[in-house]
């Protein structure tokens, strides 16, 4: 399966914050959009850096409450795993795997498309080994 059909089943909402938000509003944007990263992005279109819940926690852990105060700048990684709508997912997978990374924009000529999550190429196999299973499943029993 393809990153676009994945993206046209789930969506291709981007939850994004500019690099000037707080690491609060960070926080108030993964509980308000229900994911575990946000993409940063001043202009909406394009990737600046990617802020995630590991970053949030390892932060605080290393520099104090304090750094909730700060701009998300302080924390987000700038660089970013990305890939394109025309890769499979299996390709995504193995490249999350590799490089232990759970949230993956999706760029389209260098503006964001979407993003995918682990759970996302997850929930992809599961449905591919269920159509498989159906479709053996009918075969047996058609005999």
């Amino acid at each position: 399966m393809l990153i676009a059909e994945l993206l046209r089943k789930k969506g291709a909402e981007v939850a994004t914050v500019t690099t000037r938000a707080l690491v609060t509003e960070v926080i108030a944007g993964f509980a308000a959009h229900n994911v575990g990263a946000l993409v940063v992005s001043d202009d909406g279109e394009h990737l600046d850096g990617i802020v995630s819940e590991r970053d949030v926690v390892r932060a605080i852990d290393r520099l104090g409450a304090g750094i909730l105060a700060e701009p998300v700048r302080a924390i987000m990684s700038a660089s970013v795993y990305t890939c394109e709508p025309d890769e499979t997912v299996d390709t995504l997978a193995a490249m999350m795997t590799e490089h232990r990374v759970r949230h993956v924009p999706v760029l389209s000529n260098g503006e964001l498309a979407g993003i995918v999550s682990i759970g996302d190429v997850v929930k992809s196999r599961i449905d591919e080994l269920e159509q498989d299973r159906k479709a053996l499943e009918h075969y047996i029993t058609a005999r």
